[in-house]
């Protein structure tokens, strides 16, 4: 509860409403409201992936010693600490570190979104801001999440930094999701600009992200592993806030600090099938034919420790938790959902139904046809670490409410011009499929919010949603299919009832992607 009541203060927008709704609570019988129990339990999602809590759950040090310990290993620290960072959510996460382990830094570099600190400082979160005369230096850029000459100067001053440290120094690198973009160091005679312009036409071709990193980490000084050999021999300690699906460090901000294993030939590889190795700028093939003759080899990275210290895994587990202490069965469905949101709200809805029919009547069940239809869809989606059969026995078994947890990035096929984001259409979406079953006699809420407090281009982080979404919709003369058909979800939940079913937590200052929460409540 202490980290509900930490959001809580860092959070709150007024003192007349609840934290993340803009209505009176509707209140059940049974005790505390459905949809508070959703606000409970939604923050300490993200209340638990905050920098403070982060790193003081990463990090140990003995003030008498002066020993840093990172998992299992053990660091001497004498005024020898230096820090690095890159990404959206790395100046909480710099602030935190520089609170912990202050008095033993020596100098600091970290790359963070234009505006942050003006944005941080404008919604009151004095915890995300580097204090007056911090150790630390805070470039600005990568506007619109686009490398610029900004980020270019910030990488330069990093790879300054590391390649200046010696055998008795350790780095601690901090990195989040963007750190991609803050990150830009091209090996001349590449310049930043046809860097930019070969990965762009990947694109346009239809190159995979796992391919565009191949080809960005070749032409990098510092991704790769490029960072942690510009810091050799001196031993680094990479802290991660995952925002990849999967948690692969050697995708997260394309792996400074993991050595690649990916060769040349497998650049040119991928060159070959889009048609572009022909038109390679000099500059290209001349990094790409000095690479291929370096006796050296890859980068190695055994002086590196990686340690990924928020992702949604951790995020609802600890949202698990929360949902156990209030009396649910509470089970992790995915961290890992993907691919459009039509589809993964028709998986939704449809879970819904047959959830609920486990629980009221798990003898009965629903229909053969409803479970192989639920099935169908979860393959459709080709989801990894999807425990479907493992959380329907769980609500078979129940003997009480359910609360199903899931987590990840779907995606929108825009459509239209209007405005929202994916949490946004995804809670509309899945209101309009509970809407379309007789479920059984059971209180039902879907919640889906970012847990960076931003969804899309608007202020909300996300939106909840109930059965009689669709009817009430239609009681106010709203059209939900033609808000949809404009993919504009956050213009709909603005008017349908005063916008109370909007989510407003403000910037958090963190990113695991998103959380899907599903609540099941016999009456």
């Amino acid at each position: 509860m202490a980290i509900v009541l930490q959001v809580l203060r860092h959070f709150a927008r007024a003192p007349s409403r609840p934290l993340l709704w803009g209505c009176p609570l509707i209140r059940l019988a049974s005790g505390m409201a459905l949809e508070e129990q959703a606000r409970q339990i939604f923050e300490s999602t993200v209340g638990a992936m905050l920098p403070g809590p982060m790193l003081q759950r990463a990090l140990s040090l003995d003030p008498d010693s002066g020993q840093l310990k990172v998992r299992d290993r053990s660091f001497q620290l004498r005024q020898n600490l230096y820090l690095v960072g890159f990404g959206k959510a790395v100046l909480g996460m710099a602030a935190a570190a520089e609170e912990l382990l202050g008095q033993h830094l020596v100098q600091g570099v970290i790359s963070v979104p234009r505006g942050i600190r003006a944005a941080m400082e404008h919604a009151g979160k004095q915890e995300m801001l580097l204090k007056p005369h911090s150790r630390v230096q805070v470039f600005e850029g990568a506007e619109d999440n686009l490398p610029d000459r900004d980020a270019l100067r910030a990488a330069l001053a990093i790879r300054q930094l590391a390649e200046g440290l010696t055998a008795d120094d350790l780095l601690l690198v901090l990195i989040s999701g963007g750190g991609s973009a803050l990150l830009p160091a091209p090996i001349p005679p590449v310049t930043l600009e046809e860097k930019q312009k070969l990965t762009k036409l990947l694109a346009a071709r239809g190159a995979n992200i796992q391919e565009l990193n191949t080809i960005r980490k070749a032409l990098s000084q510092l991704k790769g592993g490029g960072l942690a050999q510009a810091a050799y021999p001196a031993q680094v300690v990479s802290l991660i806030l995952s925002d990849v699906v999967g948690d692969p460090v050697e995708v997260i901000a394309s792996g400074p600090t993991v050595a690649s294993v990916h060769s040349v030939q497998d650049c040119l590889h991928i060159l070959n099938r889009y048609g572009l190795r022909a038109a390679l700028p000099r500059s290209v093939k001349t990094v790409l034919a000095r690479a291929d003759s370096d006796p050296h080899g890859p980068h190695a990275c055994g002086h590196v420790l990686n340690v990924i210290i928020g992702s949604n895994a951790l995020a609802l587990a600890e949202a698990q938790k929360q949902a156990e202490a209030l009396g649910y069965k509470a089970v992790v469905l995915s961290t890992a959902i993907q691919g459009d949101v039509k589809n993964v709200a028709q998986f939704y809805g449809l879970l819904a139904r047959v959830a609920g029919a486990c629980l009221t009547m798990p003898a009965a069940r629903t229909s053969v046809e409803e479970d192989k239809q639920l099935y169908e869809l979860a393959a459709q989606l080709q989801l990894p670490d999807l425990h479907l059969k493992e959380a329907l026995e769980a609500v078979v078994g129940a003997q009480g409410p359910v609360c199903l947890l899931a987590g990840g990035e779907p995606t929108v096929q825009l459509q239209g011009s209007g405005k929202g984001g994916r949490n946004q259409e995804l809670a509309l979406r899945v209101g309009v499929e509970l809407g379309q079953w007789p479920l059984e006699p059971i209180d039902v809420l879907f919640l889906s919010g970012g847990t960076d407090g931003q969804d899309g281009p608007t202020e909300a982080a996300g939106a909840w949603v109930r059965p009689e979404l669709a009817s009430q919709a239609v009681a106010e003369g709203l059209d939900v299919a033609a808000f949809l058909a404009h993919n504009d979800s956050y213009t709909f939940f603005c008017r349908f009832q005063g916008g109370a079913h909007l989510l407003h937590t403000g910037l958090t200052g963190t990113n695991v992607m998103d959380a899907h929460l599903l609540f099941l409540r016999p009456r």
